[in-house]
């Protein structure tokens, strides 16, 4: 029974609505002047949105309901201050199979919609075997090497976001929902590109461990239609009812965190910088490609004592280590079977005949690698490497972790550090440049000039497209270092 009931959490992303949330929602927006002659929950489950709309909401000659789970029916119809409410309509219903523009489009005056679409994502449901999704197709038009490498998951709420948004298109309208943070700016970004209508957005934080128990960053997310607006902003406000706030909005067609801050340092940014920022090694086979070194015994992860050539294994700085400033020294080591994406491994057979014995003794770990990025490449291969990935020093951070924290890291025991596939790093086989360079990074500038850009509530914040638009020359000029001309070129070479 327990089993049963989680499944049907996890399947419609069950995170019903506090009346008390509810209201306070309800509030702020008639606190923003909101006035609907209609009101539409999509997704009432068991009625708190359209209770406490029908007792804060004066103007709305019609609020509707439509829940597909007949349970939560049934409870809300034992709600007989809701019943005694003519305006009050609820119907049977899935939302990915009502016909919902038939609906929209016979009902007159200013509309909103209001409510709390499911926090769960189309992966998440495939796992138990969900079937409470949208027909599949590719709406968000990621290209097939996005699809394998997971960009082709999405937030079920995003998709039904979309409908929303063009069921009130062209009218008068508006929209309320709770969402996930980075959902809402997904949504903003869909306008953007599509060059919907929208006359004004913002989203106000609320506590999701409070009122949901569930540990993300959670926001109400408030949309303005009209017929003609195209303003791609949203205001940021901490709270409910809360008045400080910031500006996400477009820069050079990216989606910028803080306008305001991005515009101080505009100076910096540039799409065109040459700045190569790589991420560290991808091979999807822990316990075969990684080691600890144990007095002088390497042990990989199936506990395994293993006697194999270190010419091709180089010692590993994870993104934890990387993180908590550990990458002086390590006990970790990975097999790096080759020195370019794509570079025949077989000539391991004869340059180092324990390893390759070992490779071969494991190959049914190796060759049932999920990720089709492995297939039609040489046996054993790996990817996130290249040239870059043995020069003597590096700048790395974490891309996992909310702070800029860059770590300059040398050799370990006389041969290349190198790094998982969480770590961002550049590279550079001079000392001087590689300090000199980490001096700009660090520099308050660039630590101000990178916060305008992250978002610091995404699973992964820190992106290589984010590190390589700073512009490292423009930033040695703001630090009055052009006097170094010979620096100044040696920068400019590994930017």
């Amino acid at each position: 029974m327990i089993r049963t009931v989680h499944r049907a959490k996890v399947e419609y992303g069950d995170f019903q609505t506090p009346l008390e949330l509810a209201e306070r929602v309800c509030q702020q927006l008639i606190k923003l002047g909101i006035s609907p002659d209609v009101i539409i929950e999509p997704t009432c489950g068991v009625g708190n949105f359209v209770e406490a709309a029908s007792r804060l909401f004066q103007s709305p000659d019609k609020i509707i309901g439509v829940e597909v789970n007949q349970n939560y029916l049934q409870e809300f119809r034992t709600n007989k201050q809701l019943l005694e409410d003519e305006r009050i309509e609820i119907k049977h219903g899935d939302f990915f199979q009502f016909d919902w523009l038939p609906l929209v489009n016979q009902l007159e005056g200013k509309l909103l919609v209001l409510g709390n679409f499911p926090w769960v994502t189309n992966s998440q449901l495939g796992s138990i075997g969900g079937e409470n999704l949208p027909k599949k197709n590719n709406f968000q038009n990621h290209n097939g090497f996005d699809a394998i490498t997971g960009k082709s998951n999405f937030d079920i709420s995003e998709w039904m976001l979309i409908q929303v948004v063009h069921w009130l298109q062209n009218r008068d309208a508006y929209l309320a929902m709770l969402c996930k943070a980075p959902v809402s700016r997904k949504l903003l970004s869909y306008l953007h590109s599509k060059k919907l209508n929208l006359a004004y957005c913002a989203t106000y934080k609320i506590d999701a461990k409070k009122y949901f128990d569930a540990d993300v960053e959670a926001c109400l997310l408030f949309c303005k239609f009209d017929t003609n607006s195209q303003n791609y902003f949203c205001d940021v406000f901490s709270s409910l009812e809360g008045l400080e706030h910031h500006q996400i909005g477009y820069r050079n067609n990216i989606l910028i965190r803080d306008t305001a801050s991005f515009d101080n340092l505009s100076r910096l940014y540039d799409v065109g910088t040459g700045t190569k920022w790589r991420s560290g090694i991808k091979h999807d086979c822990s316990k075969v490609m990684e080691f600890r070194k144990v007095d002088n015994t390497f042990i990989n992860g199936l506990g395994e004592s293993v006697e194999i050539e270190e010419s091709y294994l180089f010692p590993l700085i994870k993104g934890s280590d990387v993180a908590q400033d550990r990458t002086k020294a390590t006990d970790r080591y990975v097999l790096v079977t080759q020195r370019f994406v794509g570079e025949p491994t077989e000539p391991i057979r004869d340059l180092a005949p324990k390893t390759w014995k070992y490779l071969e003794a494991h190959a049914n770990y190796l060759d049932n690698r999920k990720s089709k990025i492995y297939q039609k490449n040489p046996r054993f291969s790996i990817f996130g490497v290249g040239s870059y990935t043995f020069t003597s020093w590096k700048i790395a951070i974490c891309g996992l972790y909310k702070k800029l924290d860059f770590r300059l890291v040398g050799k370990i025991t006389d041969k290349p550090a190198v790094f998982d596939d969480t770590v961002y790093f550049l590279s550079f086989n001079d000392e001087e440049v590689a300090y000199r360079t980490f001096d700009l990074l660090t520099s308050p500038s660039a630590i101000e000039f990178y916060s305008s850009l992250i978002f610091w509530d995404e699973k992964r914040p820190i992106k290589s497209s984010i590190l390589n638009r700073l512009n490292l020359r423009a930033l040695l000029e703001a630090k009055a270092l052009v006097g170094d001309e010979d620096f100044g070129c040696r920068v400019n070479k590994y930017r």
